[in-house]
């Protein structure tokens, strides 16, 4: 029987699995990495190290536990974390940290000056999304005032998703999708690279070939098959970013369907009927030539988790520590207690993009618990998300259904809070492994093992999350809007150098 690998690099985890024709899976694994953060409002990965090594880590070790022969595996899919700007030189080869997506916001300046120069009009128009941290264009930019001596040597721009492939069978290549993140140097209508509107960033020369998330980019090479144990020769498909993938894995396929990933952060997808253009939230070609997508993303959610686990929960066993802690909120009513929590401890992407504002616990005394606060910091994170989809129903693009995924929803507390502060039912599917069992399905997709439809047999509906209406919540949502904005001013002086 045919296998396909899939294998997603994430903000603080690498996942792999192997699976069979009809969606089980054979074998798993993980592998964790670290976030760097070497100053405030930047966030990088090592791209050796956390990208490639994980990979072959995680590939090796599927392997190895599977069994599986390597010529049993039809083709090999990837996604990662996106949109990143890496650059590399000639042999492919990192010449500094990969730069994050939209929670790294050091080309605020150059987000400004493009945006002042070209006209969020025409950008919105040309590239489908206005300039934020998300958009690699700017950082392209910082990369070349700030690091002239890397850029002077830089090859290509890779993003992680395309440095893996590049790694696996020495094509330069990248998806649409992830590719319409690179605004302003991709325009949606042509879908193809422009330099008319900044010719100043970079050479077009210099980015990956555009190619859809189904195609084949490559295969294995020789080198890659020693490093990987993978057979020389295996299809490997262009893969795209890690949402997109996760999307796809709980049947996100039709227009109106939306999906919500609980992960390191908030992610939403919506696949729309035809482009949204809107700046507060992002546009991009779906993963197949003539289809749409809307996206919308808070920069931190499930990093938030840990950071508390970290700081205010040592007394706990790392390993045991989310169960108790959601176990300590749930004695915790709906309101945290009069505690309110601004979730924008690395600033905040859609639809406010205010690199400038901060995270915040409001309304404490001594009567709070620890419970208390966890209860807050669930609840501020599901008042972010209330902010996206109200900004999808102003622009008419409320959900025909809505498919939970992600680590996250292991958190029956978050989930419930999700739906209740949104008023949102959710979907939850049997397989919440993720954008890796994504990259699977994707792989045999694009060698005719299955049809797009069969993700409903891959991966059926498990159960359903209904909101319930509280009072409470819709208070407490009017004044976290009013606390973001009242401390605007103060967050941006915090932030002043």
């Amino acid at each position: 029987m045919p296998l396909t690998l899939g294998i997603d690099i994430g903000t603080y985890e690498t996942k792999g699995v192997l699976v069979d024709e009809t969606g089980h899976i054979i074998a798993s694994a993980a592998r964790g990495h670290k976030m760097l953060v070497p100053q405030p409002g930047w966030a990088e990965h090592r791209p050796e190290e956390d990208w490639w090594g994980d990979f072959v880590y995680v590939c090796r070790r599927v392997l190895h536990k599977s069994g599986a022969d390597p010529d049993e595996i039809a083709a090999v899919a990837c996604s990662a974390i996106g949109p990143c700007m890496l650059p590399v030189d000639a042999e492919g080869n990192p010449l500094m940290n990969g730069v994050l997506y939209g929670v790294d916001g050091r080309a605020e300046a150059e987000v400004r000056e493009l945006t002042d120069r070209i006209g969020e009009t025409t950008i919105i128009e040309r590239c489908g999304n206005a300039l934020t941290s998300q958009s690699v264009g700017p950082k392209i930019l910082w990369l070349q005032r700030h690091r002239p001596e890397i850029f002077e040597k830089t090859a290509h721009i890779l993003t992680s998703t395309s440095f893996l492939v590049q790694r696996l069978t020495g094509e330069v290549v990248i998806d649409h999708y992830t590719a319409a993140n690179f605004s302003p140097l991709y325009d949606v209508a042509t879908q193809a690279w422009v330099d008319d509107l900044a010719s100043d960033i970079i050479g077009l020369d210099k980015l990956p070939r555009l190619l859809w998330s189904g195609d084949i980019a490559g295969r294995i090479t020789a080198q890659a098959a020693a490093a990987t144990g993978l057979a020389e020769g295996t299809p490997v498909t262009a893969g795209t970013i890690d949402a997109a993938a996760e999307a796809f894995s709980v049947g996100v396929d039709r227009p109106g369907d939306m999906m919500v990933m609980y992960g390191s952060t908030i992610f939403i997808i919506l696949r729309a009927a035809t482009r949204v253009a809107d700046p507060r939230i992002w546009y991009a070609p779906w993963l197949f030539e003539g289809e749409h997508a809307s996206m919308a993303g808070l920069a931190t959610s499930g990093t938030l988790t840990h950071w508390f686990r970290d700081q205010l929960a040592r007394d706990l066993d790392p390993a045991e520590a989310f169960p108790i802690l959601a176990a300590e909120a749930a004695t915790s009513p709906p309101g945290a207690n009069g505690l309110l929590m601004l979730p924008y401890y690395s600033g905040e992407r859609t639809p406010i993009h205010d690199v400038n504002a901060k995270g915040a616990f409001f309304g404490l005394n001594l009567t709070h618990t620890r419970g208390d606060m966890y209860r807050a910091l669930i609840e501020g994170i599901a008042y972010g998300t209330r902010h996206v989809t109200e900004t999808f129903a102003e622009l008419g693009q409320q959900p025909a259904r809505l498919l939970a995924v992600g680590g996250g929803t292991k958190n029956a507390l978050w989930l419930q809070a999700t739906s209740d502060i949104t008023g949102i039912d959710q979907i939850v599917c049997e397989k919440t492994t993720g954008a890796s069992y994504g990259d699977a399905f994707l792989a045999a997709l694009a060698v005719g093992l299955v049809k797009r439809e069969d993700i409903a047999t891959w991966n059926p509906v498990a159960t359903s999350v209904s909101a319930q209406s509280d009072p409470q919540y819709d208070r407490s949502y009017a004044l976290f809007r009013r606390l973001y904005e009242q401390t605007r001013d103060i967050a941006a002086e915090l932030s002043a150098p």
